[in-house]
């Protein structure tokens, strides 16, 4: 009873109890599209809703796909990394006999759901991490999951991680196709000249606006704004030009990402090398470990992603012998460059 009464209580109050129906609602009318043979992926898709994201998006896939319509699953900690999984949708996409959901654990994002057959929404994972949890839901709608639907489960986890599999005929037959899906607001993407090599030209000096706040290391992912779920850009490389990632270029960092953050408090810049995520940039000039020609990579996650093209331009330049130009300006001035 007392367990009962707990998970009740965020209905004692007004806005747990409005959430609550909201969430509800949502899921009554997901779960009659679904029905029709709708993929519950390509609706959360869609409906690019906060409120659906994240942990609420795992209640709807364990009430609608594991509960109500019994859907196959099958789970694994990836034992490989997978750099591209959007390249994966055409093999899934083959796969008309069965209906298919991936669900990823991301490490600062979340819980992230995909449509496994379109590679726009395989894209929203990223690079796929060793160690992290997926899992694969696959069914028929509202037609009885059967083996077949198991087997799928099994060999698309296989995909993930790499392994080359062979569809049996019976998977490529069937009326499980894709259809084409358009989020709601779109998401402004980065364009392609990202990643052009760096301005050999420095930037005009840096105007020092008001009084930025303290470099924070990336802690957590920024919650979302009413424009939609939080999501997560590829990483993108920069490569370092200086002989040496030195205190300059570091500092030069700092201030670009800061500046980056004064404009667009809702984001968040999370910064890699060596494929592990580095939660203090300073680090990154311990023992002069990073050189010329490394790569040092970046990725942006918010709701209404924007300046990734300029952010990358002026990492490059931080990286370069031309890091002086953003050292301009007050210490506790925040530069504006975006």
């Amino acid at each position: 009873m007392a367990k009962e009464l707990a998970n009740l209580e965020i209905l004692s109050q007004r806005p747990g109890f409005n959430s609550a129906v909201r969430h509800i609602k949502k899921t009554i009318a997901i779960m009659e599209d679904a029905e029709n043979r709708e993929n519950l992926a390509d609706m959360l898709f869609e409906a690019d809703d906060e409120e659906m994201a994240g942990d609420r998006a795992g209640l709807v896939l364990s009430i609608l796909l594991t509960d109500k319509m019994k859907y196959k699953t099958v789970s694994a900690n990836l034992e490989s990394v997978v750099a591209e999984p959007a390249s994966l949708a055409k093999e899934f996409e083959k796969w008309k006999a069965v209906d298919l959901v991936a669900a990823y654990h991301h490490p600062e994002m979340g819980l992230l759901v995909a449509n496994p057959k379109i590679a726009e929404e395989l894209a929203s994972f990223g690079a796929l991490r060793k160690r992290e949890l997926l899992v694969v839901y696959a069914g028929k709608g509202s037609t009885p999951a059967d083996g077949e639907c198991q087997k799928a489960a099994e060999l698309a986890i296989k995909l993930f991680e790499g392994v080359k599999v062979k569809a049996p005929p019976a998977l490529l037959r069937g009326s499980f196709t894709v259809r084409k899906v358009k989020q709601q607001s779109a998401e402004p993407r980065a364009p392609k000249a990202v990643r052009k090599a760096p301005r050999r030209q420095a930037p005009t000096a840096p105007v020092a606006q008001r009084a930025a706040p303290p470099v924070v290391t990336q802690a957590a992912v920024p919650a979302a704004s009413a424009s939609g779920p939080v999501r997560m850009t590829p990483r993108y490389a920069v490569v370092v030009q200086n002989e040496l990632f030195h205190n300059g270029n570091v500092e030069a960092w700092k201030r670009i990402v800061a500046s980056y953050n004064n404009k667009y408090p809702n984001l968040q810049v999370f910064i890699y090398y060596d494929g592990e995520r580095i939660l203090d940039i300073n680090s990154l000039f311990k023992w002069g470990k990073v050189k010329h020609g490394s790569a040092i990579e970046f990725a942006v996650a918010g709701s209404d992603i924007k300046d990734v093209a300029k952010l990358q331009r002026y990492l490059a330049q931080g990286a370069s012998h031309q890091f002086e130009a953003f050292l301009r300006g007050p210490v506790n001035t925040a530069l504006r460059l975006f």
